[in-house]
């Protein structure tokens, strides 16, 4: 007989395989932006940082002399999306020197602990979902259940 795995164990093991793995990640990777001091690329055109900031000021000036318009909202709504799409578009990641046996060791850990993240919470579903209905204990509940209601209705119709 095939011995009976712990899914909890599983679990967890996967999910503490995972969050290493992405700690580790995140303490080899070097991100920076130029986004304040460089500016970024419209078009072809370099714009300073200061410049996309003209959206969001002139949204916050009409929020507040119009009390709060539909204009003036898109317009402050869009000036922070510029905003955002600025700092993204000018970050840089990148990964910091890392020999071979720590990158192997990063890829296990989190590949590993994903596949056995997804083996608890897909493929054993399916499996254990298909051996209920091979197991003879439910079949024999299954008829207990059926008789036992079978007899409930013959009671009710006696009376």
């Amino acid at each position: 007989m095939k011995r009976e795995k712990n899914e909890l164990m599983q679990f967890l093991a996967g999910l503490a395989m995972l969050v290493a793995g992405l700690f580790i990640l995140s303490q080899k990777v070097v991100i920076y932006s130029g986004f304040w001091g460089y500016g970024w690329m419209a078009g072809g055109v370099q714009m300073s940082g200061g410049l996309i900031m003209i959206p969001l000021i002139a949204g916050i000036v009409w929020l507040f002399a119009s009390g709060g318009s539909f204009g003036a909202k898109v317009l402050t709504g869009l000036g922070v999306l510029i905003i955002l799409l600025g700092i993204i578009m000018t970050t840089n990641i990148k990964l910091s020197r890392v020999n071979l046996f720590e990158w192997i060791v990063i890829l296990v850990l989190i590949f590993g602990g994903a596949g056995l993240l997804i083996r608890v919470l897909v493929a054993d579903g399916r499996r254990e979902r298909r051996g209920r209905a091979e197991d003879p204990r439910i079949e024999r509940t299954s008829e207990r259940i059926d008789a036992i209601e079978a007899e409930l209705e013959r009671m009710k119709k006696d009376q």
